[in-house]
């Protein structure tokens, strides 16, 4: 989520406190009929704020994971560059040292493009299942419901309060295509120590570490 998405999503929950701030000041008249409607607003403008604090600290928490995501690849990538670099000097001379070097360079440099455009993916996909998972069922349409079974019967003991998906995600909320390409790059990203796989019942969940 970008910051002016967090910015916005704050100015809304303060708006609603504020809500509840002036309407708290009528809490003694309560027994008139005529604010009961106003009480019964209030009770509806806490659960709204309760969702959306939730939503908050599930959309911050996970911008730092690909944020330390990001800054551990980055790690990884500068210790391959310098190893690229000794190759480079080190490479004996009757070998075609521009080709090699260049081969190597370039492969780093696109690996490093399709990995954060994956990880990009990978974090819209995880937000859009655990919004699902977070959302009052009784707001939930028939397809929204089917998801949300779906994602609790995809539950083991081993991904129990952790945070994970499956290809199915990925079709479901992102372009990418689960093709071998992408699990070339999932392959990367548990080698950085980013995934992790838990197997079973015929189906692999990529859990986030």
């Amino acid at each position: 989520m970008a910051s002016s998405d967090l910015e916005q999503l704050c100015s809304h929950i303060n708006e609603k406190i504020g809500n509840i701030k002036k309407t708290l000041s009528l809490r003694n008249c309560g027994q008139e009929p005529t604010l009961k409607t106003v009480l019964n607003k209030i009770g509806d403008e806490i659960i709204v704020i309760n969702e959306l604090l939730n939503k908050l600290e599930l959309e911050i928490q996970y911008q730092e994971q690909t944020n330390n995501s990001l800054k551990e690849l980055c790690e990884s990538l500068e210790e391959d560059y310098k190893d690229v670099e000794h190759l480079k000097e080190n490479i004996p001379s009757h070998l075609p040292q521009v080709t090699v070097t260049q081969s190597w360079y370039m492969k780093s440099r696109l690996t490093y493009d399709q990995i954060n455009d994956v990880i990009k993916e990978i974090n819209k996909a995880v937000i859009s299942k655990y919004k699902i998972l977070h959302q009052p069922k009784k707001s939930m349409n028939s397809v929204t419901r089917n998801l949300y079974h779906r994602f609790i019967d995809e539950e083991t003991k081993d991904t129990k309060g952790r945070y994970f998906i499956v290809e199915a995600d990925i079709k479901e909320f992102t372009t990418l295509k689960a093709d071998k390409k992408f699990h070339v790059l999932l392959n990367i990203l548990r080698h950085c120590r980013r995934l992790s796989e838990v197997r079973g019942g015929g189906l692999t969940r990529y859990v986030i570490t």
